[in-house]
């Protein structure tokens, strides 16, 4: 007997589901309805419905980068599709995997002047690595497993499928693929000779340093650095994104985190080095002209893919393939590495990188907030495993070059594209994911300009009943912009905020309000609002007086 046709709408669903997809963020409309129609009765996935299809984006990015599985976003024709794309961008840039399922005009009307028609896949090919179209009902299963496989192939990224309205109420007889066919295909190590000649390299080397970069994050990467740096003391940096990669008994070993400008102990470490390993580095985080503005620095590329090869960053050797084979091949293969951790010029490196902990500020009692003292005080109150999410602006300066995260993809960021708004979405993704959902708290961080190009982001959290707590760094100005444009011009231009009660504002959706107007109330108001169960939103009055500082003794190129 001939095998019964299934729904488009169901074989896309359940490809969904083979494909681990257990949360799916979204906004419905006419061109994509068959697909929402169907998620609605699935039992094992959950349909989050958001305010603005750009955050379903990112909550999809954060769930594609917390759990490795590509996050799901769902939007219809016309302007919901175009809605996608920074969310889309922003997960490319970032190597974060995402799958967009967009809807489109029936076939019959593609090529016509119609109502939401838009050439989607036109608009959001060049922020994607692949943007596909289902042409006919038997294209589907295939379509969708391509686009996961896709998505989840290194440098991973977005990937986007068109559905025609009428393919997606149409039937097929193909079904969809089982779950083993969604996985992308594993790599291996690279060549015996260029794994021992690496070896012999680091052996050799007087001041070897490992530089993680984003693609050192996941728990795979990070488990082999581990074991690499517990038998060899090797000097780690790390870009904002490899966050989390070097645990607390191995804090002697960190010498902080890199990126926007060159003037961290982890760059005069990176400077005197004579031989770099990067290991996942990615130069949309810090390129390389800024922290090897002479070019002329000893660099082994440890990736899945090639690099960008150019003037200022031109490996002696590319390990190519399996990070975690190739890593795991060194810590076996070197025989010693130079105990360079115990000079005098890495000492004093650590002693820089740790004496801001004595800084005055962190002591104040009253006036306006200083951030060192917020996060000193917020490192104390939340525990390693505690997801810390920062959204993009002068917070993000701070927090990532000061907070300590001693596990991976605990703490994290939008490096690539610097995405505003990424804050509270991301808080919302982390939340959902969780098992059970919702079970810890999530905090997340973000300017007063961040905030509030997502902030109606918290009636999707009160809804879910996330647990989130959210600290706005209110200075009522997009201040990343303003200091750097008083770093230019003399003056500032178009970054004024202001006028939001943001307590008010918190209440108006249900979630609850505090505010921190005065150093004196930061550690009551803090614990209160972090022992909250449920969207809490905190109002904290920052002082950046000094942010010209993060900016300021610049390493100069000559430095060796």
């Amino acid at each position: 007997m001939a095998s019964e046709k299934s729904s488009v709408a169901s074989i896309i669903v359940e490809s969904l589901y083979n494909a681990g997809v257990r949360i799916v963020f979204g906004i419905p409309g006419a061109k994509i309805d068959s697909i929402f129609n169907t998620l609605e009765d699935h039992p094992e996935i959950h349909l989050v419905v958001c305010r603005h299809e750009q955050n379903a984006a990112m909550m999809a990015q954060a769930v594609g980068r917390i759990s490795g599985t590509p996050g799901v976003c769902i939007a219809t024709s016309g302007p919901g599709a175009g809605n996608l794309t920074t969310g889309l961008l922003t997960a490319t840039t970032e190597g974060d995997p995402v799958v967009a399922l967009v809807g489109s005009v029936p076939r019959l009307l593609s090529t016509k002047h119609t109502h939401q028609s838009m050439q989607a896949l036109d608009v959001l090919s060049p922020v994607t690595k692949m943007a596909v179209n289902i042409e006919v009902e038997d294209q589907a299963a295939e379509t969708i497993l391509a686009v996961f496989r896709n998505a989840s192939t290194s440098p991973r990224g977005a990937a986007v499928v068109s559905i025609p309205m009428d393919v997606g109420a149409g039937k097929s007889l193909i079904k969809a693929f089982p779950a083993k066919a969604f996985p992308s295909p594993s790599l291996g190590p690279s060549s015996d000779a260029l794994l021992q000649s690496v070896a012999r390299m680091v052996e050799n080397a007087k001041l070897p340093v490992l530089f993680l970069g984003m693609r050192a994050s996941s728990v795979r990467v990070v488990t082999a650095v581990r074991k690499l740096l517990s038998k060899f003391p090797i000097p780690v940096v790390e870009t904002f994104q490899a966050a989390g990669a070097i645990p607390k008994n191995f804090r002697h070993l960190f010498f902080g985190r890199v990126g926007l400008f060159r003037n961290q102990t982890g760059d005069r470490l990176l400077a005197k080095s004579d031989l770099i390993l990067t290991v996942g580095y990615d130069p949309t985080e810090y390129n390389a002209n800024q922290w090897n503005p002479n070019g002329d620095l000893n660099i082994v590329h440890v990736d899945f893919t090639p690099c960008d090869y150019e003037h200022y960053y031109r490996p002696h050797v590319e390990l190519l393939g399996s990070i975690v084979e190739n890593i795991n091949y060194l810590t076996k293969e070197v025989k010693q590495v130079n105990s360079c951790v115990d000079s005098d010029f890495c000492k004093k490196l650590t002693h820089d990188f740790m004496v801001w902990q004595s800084r005055k500020e962190l002591r104040r009692e009253t006036g306006l907030v200083h951030p060192l003292h917020f996060i000193s005080l917020l490192q104390e109150k939340v525990s390693s495993d505690t997801t810390v999410i920062s959204d993009v602006g002068t917070v993000y300066i701070w927090l990532m070059r000061f907070f300590f995260a001693y596990e991976p993809r605990k703490l994290l960021c939008s490096n690539g594209q610097q995405t505003l708004g990424i804050g509270l979405p991301w808080a919302i993704g982390a939340s959902l994911i969780q098992s059970p959902p919702c079970s810890q708290n999530v905090v997340s961080l973000s300017g007063d300009g961040g905030f509030m190009f997502s902030s109606q982001e918290m009636s999707t959290a009160v809804l879910q009943g996330c647990n989130i707590t959210h600290f706005i760094w209110n200075d009522e100005a997009y201040n990343m912009v303003e200091f750097q444009e008083e770093m230019k011009y003399g003056r500032s231009s178009g970054i004024k905020l202001g006028g939001v009660d943001f307590v008010k504002f918190a209440e108006s959706f249900g979630a609850k309000g505090f505010r921190i107007s005065d150093s004196s109330e930061l550690e009551k108001v803090m614990s209160e609002a972090l022992a909250y169960k449920g969207m809490a939103l905190v109002d904290v009055k920052i002082d950046y007086s000094g942010v010209a500082e993060l900016a300021k003794e610049l390493i100069p190129e000559q430095f060796n």
